[in-house]
């Protein structure tokens, strides 16, 4: 097992969410009330089932809710100190923030170069495109091997490294990284993780990662946020949600009784200490 990571500098927030609410079809409430921070050089974890409202949050961030008739109608979005929920999508990606979407979503009728290639067809004048495909090719070895191979038949591991590897080609500050476990056999998500730590030690990009797989984050993770039914219910360090009984028993599989509403357990604590 990995020892727990170093705690990441804390002196400098890079994306900083502020109590944000996102609507659907103008009536359906999938946000309430969301907010957290993403300090430079940290890994920091979005935790929760499937539906818990992780995906929804990274699109808002990365301003991905137009096209399905999402929008954020309340709260803020910073990085950098600036306001940034009104941008396209392609200005953040100059800022420095990309999205490695769920399910991979490489273009399958284009070998993994050019998929690779295609991460670097916004950059103007930033070092050589050949220095870092070979960056990306040192960091994912196979990508290197099936470089001429269709994207479209490839593993699905080797899919997700060709999806981080795009978004490291944008030489990006910050990378949204949405369920990377997905549908992958725990020896590659141990690989891809090992990676995504790799990456963020030695060439000091941030992370902010949504993962159903709370056990394999809070390995890799510096800070983590829990989330349920479109709200967060509890954040702290990597080690302090490890530690704690509730995620413990709910999330982290050390109970027999099955998988509860961390949010009920919580509120169920409360009521059973005030009436005592």
């Amino acid at each position: 097992m990995n020892a727990m990571p170093e705690a990441a500098p804390a002196d400098e927030t890079l994306l900083e969410v502020n109590n944000i609410e996102v609507i659907y079809n103008h009536v359906i409430l999938v946000l309430k009330g969301v907010s957290l921070s993403v300090p430079k050089g940290g890994i920091t974890a979005l935790l929760g089932g499937n539906g818990a409202g992780k995906t929804t949050t990274l699109k808002a961030i990365s301003n991905l809710l137009k096209s399905e008739r999402g929008e954020v109608t309340k709260g803020s979005i910073h990085y950098r100190g600036d306001k940034v929920q009104h941008l396209l999508p392609s200005d953040l990606v100059r800022r420095g923030v990309i999205q490695v979407m769920e399910g991979r979503h490489c273009f399958e009728h284009l070998t993994v170069e050019e998929n690779l290639l295609t991460g670097a067809y916004a950059r103007t004048g930033r070092g050589s495109v050949s220095d870092d495909l070979e960056l990306v090719y040192n960091y994912f070895p196979r990508l290197k091997e099936r470089r001429t191979s269709q994207a479209g038949y490839t593993s699905g591991g080797e899919q997700q490294m060709c999806a981080i590897g795009r978004a490291l080609m944008s030489r990006p500050e910050t990378i949204l990284l949405d369920e990377p476990s997905m549908g992958l056999a725990p020896q590659l998500v141990e690989e891809i993780f090992n990676i995504v730590k790799s990456l963020n030690e030695e060439q000091g990009v941030s992370f902010l990662l949504a993962e159903q797989n709370t056990n394999v984050a809070l390995r890799f993770a510096h800070y983590g946020y829990i989330m349920e039914s479109g709200r967060i219910v509890m954040d702290g360090t990597a080690e302090e949600l490890r530690e704690n009984p509730d995620v413990k028993e709910f999330y982290l599989g050390l109970s027999g009784e099955g998988r509860k509403s961390f949010r009920d357990v919580r509120s169920y604590r409360r009521r059973k200490r005030w009436l005592s």
